[in-house]
């Protein structure tokens, strides 16, 4: 490896669960660090991918320090130095063909980390006693903790096991999310689902799944805890308010229900709650039985309000059955397989009646995929507040140990080119900020102007990397927030009156 200048020596002997496995850590760190290297979002540097990697180890044993010193990258138990050597350089230019090819980044990552997590193996107790898995996972769960939110590594078990309950995937009718506080919350409930039926809101707090706490860090982890094979019973450990809830319920055999349909005054009223395999079928017969009874509506509400997203194709195909053609979104990353673009190809199933969509701070990934591509394309007004900004998209990469990484190698672009992530969506009309505030604004359409053109055209242009202060300045003109019963009434007035509709389409 890259020159060794000091390993601790003559470590005490102590008993422990087994000898470091070596060979296995290495192939592993070699697999994800190549990986993360070659397609995550954002380049990184080797030295800082050690370091945060090492750093991790301090979540198992909190002795353990890492630090970089004039280049040196040094571990520590407590005051007593385990391991230093130089921290892994960035790439070389390609080397000259006479020359020996320098060797890959990763693998001298692998290497340096593989060092290190045998010297701290034999130094600390608390990680044999954890396990090699365990050291793993700490150690990419601080790195991704510097990359992005939602990258994560999956150890062996957790991957076989989420592979099992998908064979059988059934419903509880509830959808997970995290909180402001970094806690798991119940975002919302299905009507008439298990969840519905054992009295669960939206709001409670959910503590742990069939016994395993949950966090807001591994959310996606916490909703495949739900998933199971149909008629079997899952436990859930719930605080509402002051008071602690064990409740239990049994997954339906059926089919979890994404799409409601509801005409009334002449309007169809659409709710997706979560984007699923079938969900775009679903909508499409929603749509084509509204317009074949023999009154067909005069507009059309899409109600993404707390959507939190789910299946990324069908974005695209849901978007699809509003559009007749042109770009619905396109993705972007580093690695030439993660550009692509997605555009309509069917035909518009509301058949051109104005559309209203209504989102909240709730609302995100796929569920702003379809909002963005039905606003640049002047398809539909979008009411409600900012939402979520969630468009990274993650790809899994599978490990030796039967492990996984999944890497956010993308993001999503709306179809004028501005990054979905981070900014989320603007409305065309801002409920947030209260109803003196959707006065104001409706007053301006009635006299003919689109209220927030200029956010819009601002948001419009933003391009990848959007600065901090620059998300931080968008999304205050219309803080993210909760649906209201003002989206609703705003849309109703919009369809009410066509003129108005088209002026807050905007220019």
């Amino acid at each position: 490896m890259a020159l060794v200048l000091t390993l601790a020596a003559g470590l005490p002997a102590r008993a422990q669960e087994g000898p470091f496995p070596r060979n296995t850590v290495h192939t592993v760190l070699q697999q994800a660090f190549t990986a993360i290297l070659e397609r995550h979002l954002e380049p990184a540097a080797p030295a800082d991918l050690a370091l945060w990697s090492l750093r991790g180890l301090g979540a198992v044993d909190t002795r353990l320090n890492a630090e970089v010193l004039s280049g040196l990258l040094r571990l520590s138990l407590g005051d007593r130095l385990l391991a230093e050597l130089l921290a892994p350089a960035n790439p070389a230019a390609p080397a000259d063909a006479q020359r020996p090819q320098p060797r890959p980044p990763a693998e001298i990552l692998a290497t340096t980390l593989t060092e290190f997590y045998a010297a701290a193996w034999n130094a600390s107790p608390l990680l044999r006693h954890a396990g090699v898995e365990r050291m793993i996972q700490a150690g990419f769960d601080e790195l991704f903790n510097h990359l992005d939110p939602y990258s994560r590594y999956v150890t062996a078990q957790e991957a076989a096991q989420a592979r099992e309950r998908r064979v059988g995937q059934s419903s509880l009718g509830l959808r997970l999310a995290a909180s402001r506080r970094g806690t798991v919350i119940i975002a919302s409930v299905a009507p008439d689902g298990p969840a519905a039926q054992a009295g669960l809101r939206e709001g409670d707090q959910l503590l742990a799944i069939d016994g395993y706490p949950v966090s807001a860090r591994r959310i996606t982890e916490a909703a495949e805890l739900l998933e199971g094979y149909a008629d079997t019973a899952v436990e859930l450990q719930l605080r509402r308010g002051n008071r602690r809830l064990t409740v239990t319920l049994h997954r339906s055999a059926q089919p979890s229900q994404t799409v409601w349909a509801q005409k009334a005054d002449g309007l169809l009223w659409l709710r997706i709650s979560h984007f699923s395999a079938h969900t775009t079928e679903d909508l499409s017969l929603a749509l084509l039985d509204s317009f074949a009874d023999g009154q067909p509506p005069r507009g059309v509400v899409l109600d993404l309000r707390g959507n939190r997203g789910g299946v990324l194709m069908q974005a695209m195909t849901v978007a699809d059955l509003f559009l007749t053609d042109g770009p619905v979104a396109s993705s972007q990353g580093r690695h030439p397989d993660s550009v692509r673009e997605w555009r309509a190809t069917g035909r518009d199933q509301a058949q051109g009646r104005p559309l209203v969509v209504l989102v909240d701070g709730r609302t995100a990934s796929s569920a702003e995929i379809v909002t963005a591509a039905l606003s640049d394309r002047k398809r539909a007004v979008v009411v409600g507040s900012s939402t979520l900004g969630k468009g990274l998209i993650q790809v899994v990469v599978p490990l030796s140990n039967n492990g996984e990484v999944l890497i956010s190698w993308s993001r999503v672009l709306a179809p004028l080119g501005w990054p979905v992530q981070g900014l989320g969506i603007q409305p065309n009309i801002c409920t947030s900020l209260g109803i003196e505030n959707v006065q104001s604004e409706m007053a301006q359409i009635f006299n003919g102007e689109a209220p927030r053109t200029a956010v819009l055209a601002r948001l419009r242009a933003a391009r990848a990397p959007v600065p901090a202060s620059e998300v931080a300045a968008l999304r205050n003109t219309c803080p993210p927030a909760e649906g209201r019963s003002l989206d609703t009434d705003v849309a109703k007035v919009l369809l009410d009156r066509p003129a108005a509709y088209t002026v807050a389409l905007g220019p």
